[in-house]
């Protein structure tokens, strides 16, 4: 069976985070900026991140799930800092030892 090929243009346009949201440049604020308003710039500067049901669509075009904004922080596998990672390598060598 063929193989599903992903969108090459869509791809070349926006970044996927470690999260899974799709990250994207605003259009109209690349150049041509001078007969627009400050307000309108400002606002073009806001939020690189997709709504949802612009990454529903990605999702269908790239052929992966993504990270909606509605799923829940704790959803997102973290990780751990370098305290945690110190103090469970320690209690796995004292387990270890003990056995």
């Amino acid at each position: 069976m063929p193989k599903n090929k992903i969108h090459k243009g869509l791809l070349k346009r926006v970044r996927i985070s470690k999260t899974g949201k799709v990250r994207h440049r605003s259009a109209y604020h690349k150049h041509l900026s001078s007969h627009k308003s400050g307000k309108r710039l400002r606002q073009l500067r806001k939020d690189p991140y997709a709504a949802n049901p612009d990454a529903k669509r990605f999702e269908k075009l790239l052929y992966r799930r993504l990270r909606g904004r509605t799923q829940p922080l704790a959803a997102i596998k973290r990780s751990p800092s370098p305290e945690q990672r110190r103090a469970a390598r320690e209690a796995a060598a004292k387990a270890a030892s003990n056995d």
